[in-house]
């Protein structure tokens, strides 16, 4: 039996409309499950591949959309807790943006899994939660974003011991540079672009696919002795100088 064959699995990918949680979504539908993914605009506004899977239009900034997302998705094998925001300019500065981005980024998470805990232990379900590099280095311009990636690990951490004996397995990845709408900025000025090129030792961007193929893996049998890793998705960016 092939364990990465995923067919009659219940997988819900937030934020999986676009960039690497659309990776993500397409990689679990390719491996046969039913997938549900969520949004912040109305699925025609979308011109990402989202074609096959079930869509919810919700802000997981408010614990009502949450619920929303929750109640909507209905039986959850696999959730991958993706969706995020990041304000530039030094907006995260902001105390209203700041708190913001920690609702959508990180205590949204902690909400929707709960909710979801229930049928995800009739199942032996597993949780993957989307990261980032910032969990580990400074990110001088985006407090907000750094502080809730990394509160992301140790969220992880602290849900996989907590709901290990319930059969829950949790885990996240921490994606590098990765080629989608969020750093088009980054992608675009050349200045930076080299500078990542030069200290990524594969020498590109990471694709959404990168990122996906580790997901699949956190979510199959192949991991099932994996409970409250994050792991570095990064073409060595963070061992390298």
């Amino acid at each position: 039996m092939d364990p990465l064959n995923f067919t009659k699995k219940h997988v819900l990918v937030t934020g999986g409309s676009n960039g690497i949680g659309n990776g993500i979504a397409r990689a679990f539908r390719d491996a046969g499950a039913v997938v549900t993914i969520t949004g912040t605009r109305s699925a025609e506004k979308y011109e990402t591949d989202i074609e096959d899977m079930a869509f919810i239009q919700a802000d997981l900034g408010t614990d009502d959309e949450v619920q929303k997302v929750a109640r909507e998705a209905g039986q959850v094998d696999i959730l991958v807790n993706n969706a995020g925001m990041v304000a530039y300019r030094r907006q995260e500065f902001q105390t209203e943006i700041f708190r913001r981005i920690l609702d959508v980024n990180l205590t949204s998470i902690m909400t929707l899994s709960e909710l979801l805990k229930p049928g995800l232990a009739e199942v032996s379900g597993s949780i993957i939660n989307i990261s980032s590099l910032t969990s580990f280095f400074a990110s001088s311009g985006n407090p907000a974003y750094g502080a809730s990636k990394a509160g992301i690990v140790q969220l992880t951490k602290s849900l996989a011991v907590a709901w290990a004996a319930d059969g829950v397995r949790v885990n996240a990845i921490a994606p590098g540079w990765i080629a989608t709408s969020m750093t088009e900025v980054s992608q675009n000025r050349e200045a930076i672009n080299s500078e990542i090129l030069r200290r990524t030792p594969v020498g590109r961007w990471g694709q959404p696919e990168d990122i996906a193929g580790v997901a699949l893996f956190l979510a199959s049998p192949l991991a099932s002795y994996v409970t409250g890793e994050t792991i570095t998705v990064d073409g060595g960016f963070s061992c390298s100088i």
